[in-house]
């Protein structure tokens, strides 16, 4: 019997960044934006805010771009501050590079494994999905969904007990499935 377990995000995660003012290096996003337009051109930033002492940031998100250019319902969402577009853009791997930051994915995430029924099962199929590109260990998912320590997750993979056609090791952000024999 094959379980889905999603990955899900609870909530933003916090940008890793220096902060100029106090030299912190973890921001959380504000939802809000900036728009500036210089004739044809627009700009627009992403605001957020220093964990420890509040400073603001901006996160370039569109520099110098002719108006036309931009879709007009990605200006309404912007002009909207937009919740939704921040964890977008927040994912955009073109504005993490862009912007040199990583995200901090601690305590920002839940396991939905659908309910404890599979735990008494002899062989578990399990399908995991993720919801959003959350950087997590498969060992540390296991662990979790199915109630054991990671040393015995580790000694399960080790064993052959526990298998699966991707690495099991360092973190994963996309799908994938498993076989657990108890």
């Amino acid at each position: 019997m094959l379980k889905t377990w999603v990955v899900m995000p609870t909530c933003l995660p916090l940008v890793l960044r220096r902060c100029h003012a106090c030299a912190s290096e973890r921001f959380r996003a504000s939802g809000k934006f900036r728009v500036n337009a210089h004739h044809k051109l627009i700009d627009a930033w992403l605001l957020v805010l220093c964990t420890a002492c509040g400073e603001t940031a901006k996160l370039t998100v569109l520099e110098r771009m002719n108006v036309r250019s931009v879709r007009p319902e990605l200006l309404d969402r912007l002009h909207a501050n937009d919740p939704g577009l921040t964890a977008e853009l927040l994912q955009d791997p073109v504005v993490r590079r862009r912007n040199r930051i990583t995200l901090d994915w601690d305590n920002a995430w839940r396991l939905d494994t659908g309910g404890p029924d599979h735990l008494d099962h002899e062989v578990i199929d399990v399908s995991v999905r993720f919801a959003a590109r959350i950087p997590v260990r498969p060992v540390r998912l296991i662990a979790e969904g199915c109630g054991l320590s990671r040393a015995e997750v580790e000694r399960l993979i080790t064993e052959g007990n526990l298998v699966s056609a991707v690495r099991l090791s360092g973190k994963l952000s996309g799908d994938f499935t498993f076989t657990l024999k108890r």
